[in-house]
This record gives structure tokens, sequence and C-alpha cells, in this order.
């Protein structure tokens, strides 16, 4: 599910907004981490686990430090980076690893290794990087460590931010995640900047990328020149766009 798919734009976005300013104050919260969950289960259901498992990995060492001085808070640390940095390296480098181990292997006479494709999880390298940020700043003795398991779950799985970023630091939202009141004005700037971001997405961004895509598909010994800078701004329009959004 995209943001500016009808899925999105007309049953989850407004059955979550409703549901949220339905709720009690101190249900918010559960509201928007049980969206941000189906959000992401919609299209990586059988990944679900791995998100959280890193919520519940780096909550866990972010307490280690917060209750642990010298050795035990650097044990809480160098837990975090070895799981966040491990994930990433499994998902985002296993097969070329593989594929460059079996060369090697290829050249000595030994047999290649068997492995399966491993499928990269949609977000992975925000929340691993997001949750490297949150670790190192509770370390630092930046923000304290956030005890409550639901409401850190939500700083990471929230779903504005889960699949496509910006990497959110804990420190900037942290008075937001335990209290916030949403005034008249608030909702209708918020619409309104809504509206505005999927303009650019659909009108500009999605027309620039149906030429960038023509464009890189022609052969090049094909390509002149005149198209291929047109293919270039068409390119830079698309990633200039996502950038103004985020």
């Amino acid at each position: 599910m995209t943001f500016s798919s009808l899925a999105f734009l007309f049953l989850f976005l407004p059955v979550t907004l409703a549901l949220y300013l339905a709720a009690p104050l101190r249900c918010r919260n559960a509201v928007l981490l049980t969206a941000s969950l189906l959000f992401y289960a919609y299209g990586e259901q059988d990944r679900l686990a791995i998100l959280l498992a890193c919520i519940a990995v780096n909550w866990w060492c972010g307490l280690t430090m917060r209750r642990g001085r010298g050795r035990r808070a650097q044990a809480g640390l160098l837990l975090a980076i070895l799981f966040d940095v491990g994930l990433l390296a499994y998902f985002k480098y296993g097969n070329f690893a593989v594929e460059n181990l079996n060369v090697l292997r290829s050249a000595a006479g030994y047999p290649a290794i068997i492995l399966d494709p491993i499928a990269l999880p949609i977000g992975v390298s925000f929340f691993a990087f997001q949750a490297l940020s949150y670790v190192i700043d509770v370390y630092r003795g930046d923000v304290p460590a956030e005890r409550r398991l639901g409401t850190f779950a939500l700083y990471k799985a929230f779903f504005p931010q889960l699949i496509a970023g910006p990497i959110v630091r804990y420190r900037d939202v942290r008075g937001q995640l335990g209290g916030r009141i949403a005034t008249t004005e608030q909702l209708a700037s918020g619409i309104r900047r809504f509206i505005v971001g999927l303009g650019k997405k659909i009108l500009i961004a999605n027309t620039a990328a149906v030429t960038a895509d023509r464009v890189f598909a022609i052969p090049m010994d094909q390509l002149t020149t005149p198209v291929a800078w047109l293919g270039l701004a068409a390119y830079t329009l698309c990633w200039f766009r996502s950038i103004v959004n985020t």
C-alpha cells in the first residue's frame, strides 16, 4: 500500500483518522500503533516479525543502558548495534556475499553454496538506522530511554515514515509521543499540506517518472544527447519532488 493508492486514500487513512479522533486521549497512541502495524502487514505479512523484533531488541537495549553504567551500558549499545547492522547486512548484502563467495569456492574447486534469494523487507533501512540513532542518543545521554514499550513501538513503526522515511530522531518527537492535542487549525493545516504533497506526487513526480522510465529503456547506441538530457531532467524532477514532500 502506497500513500497515493486508492486503498490508502479512501479506506486506510479516513478510517484511521476517524478512529483516532473518536478515541479517548489515553487510547490514541494505541490506535496509531495498531494502524501502523496493519499498514506494514498489508504488504509484508511474513516480515512483520522482523519489525517487531527490531522494536523489542532496541527497547530492551535502551532500558539496559538506562539502568546500568559503564560496561553494562556499553554491552547494551554493542548488542543493539550488532542486531541493527546485522539486520541490514543480512538482508541487503546477503545475496551479494554468497554470490562472491561462490566465485571463490568455484575457483578453489569447492561446490557452490545453495541459498534461496533473500527478499528485502520494505523499509528495513529506515527502521534499522532509526533504531541506531535512538540507542546512540540514549547511550550518550542526549535523551532518556523510553520505558513504555507501546510508546517506543509507535515511534519505530509510525506509518507515515516507516517505509519511506525520513529517519526521525527520538528527541525530536519525544514530547509528541507522550501527549498531544490536535486543534482544528492544526488539522486543517495538515490536510492542506497532505493535499499539496499528493498533488506534487501524482501530477508532477508520477508524470515525470513515465518520461524518465522511457528514456532509460532506450539502448545506449540509440540514445541521443537531447533525449538523454530529457531523461536526466525528468529523473531529477522526480527526486526533487520526493525530497520536497519529505
